[in-house]
């Protein structure tokens, strides 16, 4: 099942891959229109950022410091820049489920989320509905931009 949840994981941040390569135009990726909090930019770096720490440093030790707020405000960081960061978390992702069995997943994860205790198969897929939400925003975001 875990090899299940990694094939899922590392499908739909290739799909953020290629939504990334898509744009055209590079500044286009920070644009923020009336009535969208984020740009695909902070998206991508928002993403990266809560794999990066959820799964790579939490459940793989991969060293990841996460810095949550930079994910929202920094901005114009070159769209090479953001695809390396894609493949950089589909490794940590990789390396980090890798070492995990089944079992890990009925097992407690090892620190509290939303307010208690929870099991590690549940905050993953609950981690893979961030990121397919998120994942949409971008799309959206993309069409909407090549439409103007």
């Amino acid at each position: 099942m875990i090899d299940h949840i990694k094939s899922l994981l590392l499908r739909d941040l290739t799909t953020l891959f290629n939504e990334i390569s898509q744009y055209k135009n590079e500044s286009d990726l920070w644009i923020v229109k009336p009535g969208i909090n984020n740009c695909a930019g902070n998206l991508c770096l928002h993403l990266c950022g809560n794999l990066e720490h959820f799964i790579g440093a939490i459940l793989g030790n991969s060293g990841y410091q996460r810095e949550r707020d930079k994910e929202f405000s920094e901005k114009n960081i070159p769209q090479s820049a953001l695809l390396q960061h894609i493949e950089e978390t589909k490794d940590s992702i990789s390396n980090a489920l890798s070492n995990l069995d089944d079992s890990a997943l009925a097992k407690e994860y090892p620190i509290e989320m939303f307010g208690g205790k929870i099991i590690t198969g549940f905050f993953l897929v609950h981690l893979h509905g961030h990121l397919n939400y998120h994942l949409g925003q971008v799309n959206y975001h993309r069409r909407l931009l090549a439409s103007s």
